[in-house]
């Protein structure tokens, strides 16, 4: 992509309500656009990083058998009476028509329409295990949304809901999401611990949380200094562990994504029930497994960053290099050479944003540049062409070095 042809900027400033670094920055780069507090809109920079993320956790979930489907985001409020969820604070409901009475909501969470697509179609024990996911948009009456992209009233969530004959199925099934989690945190390039939760309204049972450590975050954690072992502060009962006696440290921490156990709880309300192999019937056990996109995305800002703008990790960077021509007193030379190198570096299978601005300064290019957190840059002028080179720089580290344009794309 050309950088001339970006219709979006970037900017110097923000809204003053937004003082967190991921909003800050994210806004000044052009990858967001706050609509009202705690919506946002992803524009093209920041839909490229949304969707390296969802790529990622794509992989993850059918590696462990996850079927993709897209459920609905209006519910008829059957679905939330079933369970006695329909006046839970968050609910956003709709009143439609002529009607005085809302009889909708928009789509919070889809245990129930799980769970009620699932009653269809499940007979035998021989239809179980299965786990279905979608990548969808949520909506929650939030409070207090503020933080940028860690805490809104719309986002967009990968939701996970797996159907077992019982709970050591179910627990089986567990342990592979909590393993397919902590690689899709890891490939996005963060470090998530695993920690004990409550139920909240999901279910009775305790839940696991991956929370990642930073001064900025809401939650507080406490985590074992001997083993490692990790608990919520809102379950926190005793001080020191109960895995090995170790003493407990409490530290802030970002929810990046959370696992459910939840039993027989949405089965029973939407009679969900299979056939075992001595002919009685039983309920269907389930279990449900979130992640917010955009809290990833916030979060990894939060992390990756320095007083210069974004330093994206190269999994889920925009594009993997930002090649800037420099034109100088020898612009039709430099400009050939750039657009050359462009061709061969998008020919070769990278994704490149190349700014072509003819009337931009190298500084402000180059500021633009850090801002944007783009992992590799390539910068293309007079003084590089004279050794047949281009200036390569890491966005992570501090000295450049010349490349031979022959091996540039090698070495990107």
């Amino acid at each position: 992509m050309k950088q001339s042809e970006l219709f979006v900027k970037t900017s110097k400033t923000t809204l003053k309500e937004d003082t967190s670094t991921n909003a800050r920055l994210l806004e000044q780069g052009g990858f967001i656009y706050k609509n009202s507090s705690g919506i946002y809109t992803y524009l093209p920079l920041g839909w490229r990083v949304i969707q390296k993320i969802a790529q990622i956790i794509r992989e993850e979930m059918n590696a462990i058998g996850g079927q993709e489907m897209f459920m609905p985001a209006l519910h008829d409020k059957h679905y939330l009476q079933a369970t006695k969820r329909w006046d839970v604070d968050v609910v956003f409901k709709v009143i439609s028509g002529q009607d005085k009475e809302p009889h909708f909501n928009i789509s919070w969470t889809h245990e129930e329409i799980a769970a009620e697509i699932a009653s269809r179609f499940v007979d035998s024990y021989k239809d179980l295990p299965f786990s279905l996911y979608q990548i969808q948009t949520k909506f929650r009456h939030e409070p207090r949304a503020k933080s940028g992209l860690l805490r809104g009233r719309e986002f967009m969530m990968k939701d996970l809901y797996s159907f077992h004959t019982d709970e050591a199925g179910l627990e089986k099934f567990y342990e592979q999401v909590a393993g397919a989690y902590h690689k899709i945190f890891e490939r996005c390039g963060l470090k998530a611990i695993y920690t004990l939760a409550a139920g909240g309204e999901f279910t009775a049972s305790h839940t696991h949380e991956f929370q990642v450590l930073a001064p900025v975050g809401e939650d507080t954690i406490h985590v074992c200094q001997k083993c490692g072992y990790a608990v919520n502060d809102e379950v926190k009962t005793t001080d020191e562990c109960p895995k090995c006696g170790g003493k407990f440290e409490a530290v802030k921490s970002i929810e990046v994504g959370n696992i459910f156990p939840l039993g027989t709880k949405y089965s029973e309300a939407f009679d969900l029930k299979y056939t075992d192999s001595d002919g009685q019937k039983k309920f269907v056990v389930m279990g449900s497994y979130g992640i917010g996109l955009g809290r990833v995305m916030g979060t990894i800002v939060e992390i990756y960053n320095d007083g210069k703008g974004i330093i994206w990790p190269d999994s889920v960077a925009p594009f993997k290099a930002h090649l800037i021509a420099l034109p100088g007193k020898e612009e039709a030379a430099v400009m050939e050479a750039a657009d050359k190198i462009y061709d061969d570096l998008q020919a070769a299978g990278i994704d490149v944003l190349y700014d072509d601005r003819r009337n931009t300064t190298p500084g402000e290019k180059f500021a633009d540049s850090d801002l944007l957190g783009i992992p590799t840059r390539v910068v293309v002028s007079a003084k590089t062409l004279a050794e047949t080179s281009v200036e390569v720089k890491k966005r992570s580290e501090t000295e450049a070095k010349l490349v031979k344009i022959s091996e540039l794309a090698k070495h990107v």
